[in-house]
């Protein structure tokens, strides 16, 4: 059993969100006890009244109440959720009103921006008027090429208030990137910035912008923000300054009222592998999985200082944004986590005493290679909660936080993800953190771990699962009319039930080890091997300074090929292959030692900060990896082609 790492505070606990809605469900169906495990049995057993009791106790602001909590349960896909309801994403997200802050906005450059919801209201209104005024209506789609900018939240509300549907993308992806994702959905508008800045530089949008539009014909309208100071308005057809975006129509911000699974966002697929999946989320199933997992795993509060380190084109921009509907302040950064200093975000964290903190695995990596401790920086007296995704947050990155960061905080790694706009599963304030292990599973997730013939497994690695319906499952794949892209990607391998392509343990106390994605599990003489066993060891080395593992098909087998980025002043000579070698066999087993280690200069990453193993893969078996556009160092994959052509 893992070391126990952090114990929730008996005092804090009793008046958490989560105990208090245990209490109640406890009280009115007469549960056995009040752990949690009970709760998370009852929810699953129970999804109707699970999810219309927290539908009543999160206050789901609706102008008609549904008919049936969910119809065809055990179909999946198929369930309907909230039958017969009537609601608006972005009313429930500007319910609150008034002069308390909503928004912080923080630059690299230190540009700083606040509004107060009230303001945030006012602005939306304004941007929905424009919108109204060129004729955009509910299903429309309305696109963003945008930092994570506070105008960025406000254009999204906009779009929601209509019922027209948002999707975005980050600056920093290619025109071919951005092309392959909203020339599939058809954009009537696009909201742009001129430009935006990362380690200390000022980018230009406003070409690529013009690349993007040339093979968009869908556009009628780009307003365009004036961030970088480098603004163009003339250059750009058809565009409009934002402030004069909407100015002339004085119209009361209104809110269409639509079904629970009327379209909100579409969100994209890393698409390193094929054209991007546009997969589309409904406004009921985002917003209510968002405040349970906000509200009751977090203890989100209208009290709190939210942050996530994010873009604008990755779910957990949407998964932060939907703290506004808690009344929460909501803290967004543009630029480098880094720039100018290690230190960067830890700074702002404690001088805007931001009360939960989220970044990715790789971030609190970082900062331990960096040699930055936090806490000789700050007590951080405000931070109650770090979240973590991404990727699999290492047994080295929980000690350290505990170790340099803070002691009497929750660490949260969660884990889920674009397809579900949300966690399968995550943090708990009512159960302790243990080394290298997520807390729980969801609330209404029946997650499971499955071998290749679907028998459930306890101790042992195998496939996540999720065996029955849920609400913020896609309602539906764009341009997949028969639901037959969708029904591939998560349904082929075992019928009716969710397999989401996560390597995963499930453990005996009932917490979560996550081992990398499914797809990018190697299988040396039939035996199953997570990626992240590799990472962890590999990766604590001085040596290294990263590393991508990887399976490749030789004489009828797999063998296990690692691709090493060697740290400044290291080669890759024997003593040090025989060094790397000898650690993965101690940590791991036999089986984790790789039969080939390379040095490379570098390793290839999503624009969100991903590992692309499975490009490395393609490459290194001759095939193409079409979408370079969705990396953010594409470049780095040309080292990889016949690499290991004398090996």
């Amino acid at each position: 059993m893992n070391k126990i790492l952090w114990h929730p505070d008996p005092e804090k606990m009793k008046h958490s969100q989560m105990h208090e809605f245990l209490h109640l469900i406890k009280e009115k169906y007469n549960l056995p006890d009040e752990s949690y495990e009970t709760l998370h049995r009852w929810s699953v057993e129970n999804p109707g009244t699970f999810w219309s009791e927290f539908w009543e106790y999160a206050q789901v602001v609706r102008s008609k109440d549904f008919d049936t909590a969910v119809a065809d349960i055990h179909k999946m896909p198929g369930a309907k959720w909230f039958v017969g309801a009537k609601l608006n994403f972005a009313e429930n997200l500007l319910k609150h009103k008034g002069n308390k802050t909503a928004i912080i906005f923080r630059s690299e450059n230190g540009t700083e921006k606040r509004l107060t919801f009230a303001e945030l209201r006012e602005e939306t209104a304004r941007v929905a008027a424009g919108l109204k005024s060129l004729g955009v209506v509910k299903g429309d789609r309305v696109a963003g090429f945008m930092p994570n900018l506070p105008e960025t939240v406000i254009a999204m509300l906009a779009t929601a208030s209509i019922g027209a549907v948002w999707s975005s993308s980050s600056p920093d992806f290619g025109i071919k990137g951005v092309l392959d994702r909203f020339s599939q959905i058809e954009p009537k508008v696009i909201f742009s910035a001129d430009g935006y800045f990362y380690n200390g530089r000022q980018f230009d949008s406003q070409e690529k912008l013009k690349g993007i539009l040339e093979k968009l014909p869908s556009v009628e309208k780009v307003v365009l923000i004036d961030y970088s100071g480098k603004r163009d308005i003339d250059s750009i057809n058809n565009a409009v300054a934002w402030e004069d975006f909407g100015t002339t129509a004085n119209e009361e911000l209104t809110f269409e009222q639509l079904p629970f699974d009327h379209p909100l966002y579409i969100m994209y697929s890393s698409g390193t592998t094929g054209l991007p999946k546009s997969i589309v989320h409904s406004a009921g199933g985002t917003l209510i999985q968002h405040l349970k997992e906000l509200r009751l795993h977090c203890d989100l509060t209208p009290e709190d200082t939210i942050f996530y380190f994010t873009t604008c084109g990755w779910m957990m921009w949407n998964w932060v944004v939907s703290s506004l509907a808690v009344g929460s302040t909501l803290v967004l950064f543009d630029g480098n986590p880094f720039y100018p200093a290690p230190d960067a975000l830890l700074k702002m964290a404690d001088e805007l005493n931001i009360t939960i903190f989220g970044t990715s695995a790789k971030y609190i990596a970082s900062l331990e290679e960096a040699g930055v401790k936090p806490k000789e920086l700050s007590d951080f007296p405000a931070l109650k909660v770090i979240t973590s995704t991404g990727s699999p947050l290492t047994d080295e990155s929980f000690e350290y936080v505990y170790r340099e960061w803070k002691k009497d905080v929750q660490l949260s790694s969660i884990a889920g993800g674009t397809d579900i706009i949300s966690c399968f599963v995550l943090g708990n304030p009512l159960l302790p953190v243990r080394r290298g292990e997520i807390q729980c599973k969801g609330l209404g997730m029946d997650v499971d771990c499955f071998d290749e013939y679907g028998q459930s497994l306890v101790g042992e690695k195998g496939e996540l699962v999720c065996k029955t319906p849920f609400p913020s499952m896609p309602i539906y794949f764009w341009n997949d009319p028969d639901g037959k892209k969708y029904h591939k990607a998560y349904f082929e391998v075992y019928d009716n039930i969710w397999r989401h392509g996560d390597y995963i343990m499930i453990t005996e106390n009932g917490g979560i080890i996550m081992y990398g994605r499914s797809d990018a599990t190697l299988n040396p003489g039939g035996v199953r091997i997570g990626t992240a066993e590799i990472y962890s060891v590999v990766e604590n080395m001085e040596e290294i300074a990263d590393s991508v593992i990887v399976g490749q098909q030789f004489h009828g087998d797999e063998r296990v090929v690692l691709f090493v980025k060697l740290a400044e002043g290291f080669s890759l000579n024997d003593e040090l292959i025989k060094k790397i070698k000898t650690n993965i066999r101690t940590s791991c087993s036999p089986r984790h030692v790789p039969a080939v280690i390379k040095a490379v200069k570098d390793v290839p990453y999503t624009l969100n900060g991903k590992k692309v193993e499975v490009a490395v893969k393609k490459i290194i078996h001759g095939e193409d990896v079409l979408n370079r556009d969705a990396l953010k160092n594409p470049e780095s994959l040309d080292e990889y082609a016949g690499i290991l052509a004398d090996d």
